[in-house]
């Protein structure tokens, strides 16, 4: 926005325009008539749930977050609520309950339809907006979770389920899938798939005329997909090459991410695997802008800081560089990553506060940047100020919560 006043009370937009009456005593951020205002960043899939990496979002403009799993019950039931609340810097949180139909990797197992059933009303009652699926789940144990969060207005996302399928896990009412790239493990097929006796690794890219079928049942549920493409290209870099990771080991940023993040981006095993998925990023590069054009609900999310590279809040700004160079216009990216996660939240979120965009009524989730990001996506790199919840952080403001991170990890490796 240039050359109009925004008037905010009590977390919300309420007022504007060129000519709106500011109320005696308010705060004012003056952007000059020559800076510009932005709703602020969502970063629809992440697993952070630490006071440091909310600190990082906020000071990198990203307002909201939406936790897909594997967060403490200590976070999602005390942390979560004060800072959703203002009381602690960061953005707001959304929070996924995840499960899985077996411990394969590490998940909390739902093993029959009743289990399935049990656990909507178990994550409800724990605070969760959403409940996740994972891979291994039983079509019998799906068809039910799905059942009942329908009957109890609770919105179930996440992965492809192996043996159900995304086009029926969508038919189902699913409602969005949390990976472009979970299409294919359940939807595209490709050849080592069908060679028992081949790599075993996923070289290959699926055939490109497999991708209007897929777009169409998409479009046909309404559903919301996560276009991850950064975050699938960051695992493809380190990809059987050790120097790649440890290259990331020693990113600038790296500074602001706990000390035991660091240690399990060591541990994590891409850099040791076979092959290479160079095909199958040049494939999501079409297929996301395939989507794009169609005007497939697209979102955007990291999966940070869980994979090696991607910090929290810098690496969402990485997917939106990786998004414009796959082709998207800089108004498809940012409506990705502010309106179209605002309306997720709004279809998905019972009384879910309107947010991603710039009207009254809206969340006062704004981000003030130098230059205008319809024409340089990068400006929002460098916010000159944060809005979360009506609460401002000025540049000076953001770069504290930074250096509050970085000299806590830091104080930790001094005697």
């Amino acid at each position: 926005m240039r050359n109009q006043s925004v008037v905010v009370e009590h977390g919300k937009i309420v007022a504007i325009g060129s000519t709106v009456a500011i109320p005696a005593g308010a705060h004012i951020v003056d952007g000059h008539g020559v800076n510009f205002l932005s709703p602020g960043l969502a970063d629809m899939h992440v697993h952070s749930d630490t006071t440091g990496d909310m600190k990082v979002y906020l000071a990198n403009g990203v307002t909201s977050v939406l936790n897909m799993g594997e967060a403490s019950n200590a976070f999602n039931a005390q942390l979560r609520p004060a800072i959703n609340r203002g009381k602690i810097a960061g953005p707001h949180v959304y929070a996924g309950f995840l499960i899985d139909g077996s411990p394969q990797y590490g998940h909390f197992v739902v093993a029959t339809p009743e289990q399935a059933r049990a656990i909507v009303g178990l994550a409800k009652t724990n605070g969760y907006d959403f409940i996740k699926v994972y891979n291994n789940l039983s079509p019998a144990s799906f068809e039910a979770l799905m059942e009942e969060a329908r009957s109890q207005h609770m919105a179930v996302i996440g992965h492809g389920v192996t043996r159900v399928g995304l086009e029926r896990q969508l038919d189902a009412g699913q409602l969005m899938v949390a990976h472009s790239e979970e299409f294919f493990y359940t939807t595209f097929s490709h050849p080592d798939d069908q060679n028992p006796g081949g790599s075993g690794q996923m070289d290959s890219a699926p055939n490109l005329d497999e991708i209007p079928a897929a777009i169409a049942f998409v479009k046909r549920n309404h559903a919301f997909v996560t276009a991850d493409l950064n975050t699938y290209a960051t695992i493809a870099r380190q990809w059987g090459k050790p120097a790649v990771l440890e290259r990331y080991m020693h990113m600038p940023e790296t500074r602001y991410l706990a000390p035991s993040r660091r240690l399990a981006w060591r541990d994590e095993g891409y850099s040791l695997r076979q092959g290479d998925l160079d095909g199958r990023v040049e494939f999501l590069k079409r297929f996301i802008k395939k989507m794009s054009d169609a005007k497939v609900s697209l979102i955007v999310g990291t999966d940070a800081p869980t994979i090696p590279g991607l910090v929290p809040g810098f690496s969402l700004h990485d997917d939106l560089q990786a998004l414009e160079e796959a082709g998207l216009s800089r108004y498809q990216v940012l409506s990705a990553a502010t309106r179209t996660a605002g309306e997720f939240i709004q279809r998905s979120v019972p009384d879910g506060e309107p947010f991603g965009t710039i009207k009254i009524g809206s969340r006062a989730d704004l981000l003030l940047s130098e230059k205008n990001p319809l024409e340089n996506l990068s400006t929002l790199r460098a916010p000159l100020g944060v809005m979360a919840n009506g609460h401002w952080y000025a540049e000076p403001a953001l770069h504290a919560l930074l250096d509050q991170v970085a000299s806590r990890y830091d104080s930790l490796f001094k005697p």
